[in-house]
């Protein structure tokens, strides 16, 4: 069974916005302060996971669309200009100085220029983009699957999550910024459609999407897709990490696994 004709929590999500109308309007800071919204969210995540993994296997693939069905246009989430210095460094240069750091709980650590993750075999999809806030878009992805690159690091027995550490600050949300970054388990992170995208909808990965490198894990909501990734590390768990919740978002009442 294919993802899109199982549970539907993007029904459950837009009828709550529905409810919560003045709130989605104010954006994911705000509804993450939301008690209803927490209510709402963690009774959704555990029905979703549940139904999930009662009807999906590890290896079932999200709908995939045709190029006639691709959103004239695809809506950006989360940031879409990031300020952090070394970034604006890199994108001025086109990011030909940025490297992709893998490491952690890994045999051989190692990175890769943008130019070596494009030259690797890649992957091409095009699949429907759900966000919390109840909107969603079809866009047409290009990257190097994220497996190929776990592969070549060899992870270590005691790795159980994948944490994606990115450049863009949301100073919205604290005192001082916070750097965004999310996390994915080993079955997630090894799917065939989790790539790490540097292409969209056949052309170079806007800054406004994540360039130079966007995370699209395509059996989750929109906020487990991390932009601007900068590097990587396999780890045992997150319980350090942050809030301790394995995302950004996760530590401020956000739930960890998403699934739709």
């Amino acid at each position: 069974m294919r993802a899109d004709k199982g549970f539907d929590r993007r029904g459950i999500l837009k009828r709550a916005f529905v409810l919560g109308g003045t709130l989605v309007l104010a954006g994911c800071d705000q509804l993450s302060s939301a008690d209803w919204f927490r209510r709402m969210l963690f009774r959704a995540e555990n029905l979703t996971r549940t139904t999930q993994r009662a009807i999906l296997g590890p290896d079932d693939m999200a709908r995939e669309y045709g190029e006639a069905d691709i959103s004239p246009d695809f809506k950006p989430n989360g940031s879409i200009d990031p300020q952090d210095e070394d970034y604006l460094a890199l994108s001025a240069n086109g990011f030909q100085d940025w490297r992709l750091k893998v490491g952690g709980l890994v045999e051989r650590p190692m990175e890769w220029s943008l130019a070596d993750l494009r030259a690797m075999p890649s992957r091409t999809q095009i699949t429907r983009h759900d966000c919390v806030e109840g909107w969603s878009c079809i866009g047409k992805w290009k990257g190097v699957p994220l497996k190929a690159l776990l592969d070549q690091v060899g992870l270590k027995p005691e790795a159980r999550y994948i944490v994606f550490y990115c450049a863009d600050t949301l100073e919205q949300t604290l005192a001082g910024g916070a750097k965004y970054y999310e996390s994915l388990g080993l079955p997630d992170a090894e799917h065939a459609q989790t790539i790490l995208a540097y292409e969209m909808n056949g052309e170079t990965l806007p800054v406004a999407h994540g360039a130079p490198l966007r995370l699209r894990v395509e059996r989750q909501l929109g906020y487990k897709m991390a932009k601007y990734v900068m590097r990587i590390e396999a780890v045992a768990d997150f319980a350090a990490i942050d809030g301790g919740q394995g995302g950004f978002w996760e530590d401020r009442g956000y739930e960890w696994y998403a699934g739709i």
